[in-house]
């Protein structure tokens, strides 16, 4: 049974960083894919970061946080990032972190994720 659980959110002003952290328990697959989404309120989701060590590894960036935002992984501990610089307003949301099993490699579709976790709230002003 995988979970993941979110944590590192918060508020911080506009220019300022945070780093979110997911803890996957019970994701005892050999390699990782997972990803980063975002849902700030009255919106759709967005997926804001992608991983994957299949295939020789790959990420993928949204471009709206690309150069700004940095997602990695920590496999020995099962512990995943991601790195958020140069905060702006419309970077506030609720943050997902979610994952899927890595035999299928990586993407960017919230539907091709069957594990997800709670979320943390990000709040720039």
């Amino acid at each position: 049974h995988v979970q993941l659980v979110e944590s590192g959110g918060g508020s911080v002003q506009a220019g300022g960083s945070l780093r979110l952290s997911c803890r996957a328990s019970g994701y005892t697959y050999n390699g990782v894919s997972m990803g980063w989404f975002r849902q700030a309120a009255g919106k759709g989701r967005e997926g804001v970061a992608f991983i994957t060590t299949s295939g020789g590894g790959k990420t993928v960036y949204a471009d709206s946080v690309e150069d700004r935002f940095t997602i990695s992984l920590d496999s020995a501990e099962n512990m995943w990032y991601l790195q958020m610089d140069s905060l702006k307003p419309e970077d506030t949301a609720m943050y997902h972190c979610a994952a899927r099993n890595p035999k299928f490699g990586l993407s960017t579709k919230g539907y091709d994720y069957n594990y997800w976790g709670h979320g943390t709230q990000v709040t720039v002003s």
